[in-house]
């Protein structure tokens, strides 16, 4: 099934509107025992996903609906999917809105992705770690692709370009005596950022070392607590959400354009850009998903919204008329170091066994599989227990690292410390 006999089926049809995207992804597939390749595969495969818009008579409404062709799907198939979601679509009464129509910004991205130098990329950094008879890697998986992503709707927008993807997942043993734990880590982006993959690893394997001589965290109350990686990613989902146009839109979000995230500020104030290319991102894309071209955007400054930004749909409720969906997210540089961060008494929460922020309520809970508590000159690596606390309390106190981070799609500060976060201690035997 061709994107190009769809669209005859779909003019055809009697949809007042539509939107069909073709994904070609070729995927390499690696699964290493310790450093021995057990089975390797190459997948090449089609997705077609199409969504139809049905207006209702006094236009004031507009219903859509849509799912997934098969590219093996007959032309009397795909007829009988699209005459399907259309009477989908019909019991669906959204306020009207319009799609995106050809723009003088867009452009054609088609550079080639080479999924077998990214996978031989991941493959030289775990070869080639540090292991020692403590510390060792158990298996690890490597998925490596390229997605080249056509989009069409019935405004007129065919466009297309090409998206790399790659993943590595790694089991990692530590340790000492007749005690043994393992890690899993996971790593996503576009190709492989061989330094940042190493760095990564290369604290795994120590976070396991100290793991095992970690003493139970004890019952602080509250503490200062600093976090990194993909607990401070999670963070600053929160921001990200606090200007979505969907958010908005629900009454998820309270934020004003114009106003400030707190009504006062004692420590660093975040500021939070879309942008349209972020080096090794897994979203990286000329458009998004609308067929919009991407680009950079202030949403947040010092503190401050400056626009909300998201879907057609909720970007024409609000009245914006040059919105996107970004794919990649920069948050600035705070104004302190690291080594600033780290002083005093604080506790530098480095794994969680899980850790989650609320992007409507700003709630965060954690439980804490490896901390170094930093008291009186000294560091002590702890376990068990548990962070708890509110990002709403959390934003006028909050100070970030001068020193990023990227965590594939979002730049960060590589340290964030809160303050008066509710520390439970871990339950003693």
């Amino acid at each position: 099934m061709t994107a190009e006999k769809l669209k005859e089926l779909l003019l055809a049809s009697g949809a007042d509107a539509w939107e069909l995207t073709c994904d070609d992804t070729d995927i390499w597939e690696f699964y290493f025992i310790r450093h021995a390749l057990d089975q390797n595969r190459v997948r090449n495969t089609r997705h077609i996903t199409l969504r139809v818009y049905r207006r209702f008579e006094d236009g004031k409404c507009l219903g859509s609906a849509g799912g997934e062709i098969p590219p093996t799907a007959t032309e009397e198939e795909a007829a009988a999917a699209i005459a399907a979601y259309l009477a989908a679509a019909s019991c669906v009464k959204n306020p009207a809105y319009t799609l995106n129509t050809p723009s003088g910004l867009s452009r054609e991205s088609t550079a080639a992705v080479d999924p077998a130098e990214s996978a031989r990329r991941f493959m030289e950094v775990l070869r080639s770690l540090p292991e020692t008879e403590t510390e060792d890697v158990n298996s690890y998986e490597i998925f490596t692709g390229s997605h080249r992503i056509r989009f069409l709707n019935s405004e007129g927008i065919d466009v297309s370009y090409v998206r790399p993807s790659s993943m590595a997942e790694a089991v990692l043993n530590a340790r000492r005596g007749v005690k043994e734990i393992e890690l899993y880590r996971k790593f996503t982006g576009g190709t492989c950022d061989a330094e940042a993959l190493r760095r990564a690893l290369s604290l795994a394997l120590a976070t396991g070392r100290d793991k095992l001589t970690a003493v139970p965290t004890p019952p602080l109350g509250t503490c200062d607590v600093l976090f990194s990686g993909e607990a401070a990613a999670e963070l600053y989902g929160y921001f990200i959400s606090r200007v979505s146009a969907a958010f908005k839109v629900r009454g998820y979000s309270d934020c004003e354009a114009g106003k400030p995230l707190a009504p006062s500020f004692n420590g660093d104030r975040v500021t939070l850009r879309a942008l349209a290319a972020l080096p090794n991102s897994s979203r990286n894309g000329a458009f998004d998903a609308e067929g919009a071209p991407v680009r950079d955007a202030l949403l947040i400054e010092d503190g401050v919204v400056r626009r909300f930004i998201g879907s057609r749909q909720f970007s024409c409720y609000l009245g914006l008329s040059d919105s996107f969906i970004p794919g990649n997210y920069a948050v600035s540089g705070g104004s302190c170091s690291a080594e600033e961060l780290r002083s005093g008494l604080c506790l530098e929460a480095v794994d969680f066994s899980d850790f989650q922020v609320d992007p409507i309520t700003g709630d965060i809970a954690g439980e804490i599989r490896l901390a170094y508590l930093r008291k009186d000159g000294k560091v002590t690596p702890v376990s068990g227990g548990s962070v708890s606390g509110n990002m709403r309390d959390f934003i006028r106190d909050m100070r970030m690292s001068r020193e990023t981070e990227q965590q594939d799609s979002l730049l960060l500060p590589a340290l964030t410390r809160l303050s008066g976060v509710h520390i439970a201690g871990a339950a003693r035997g």
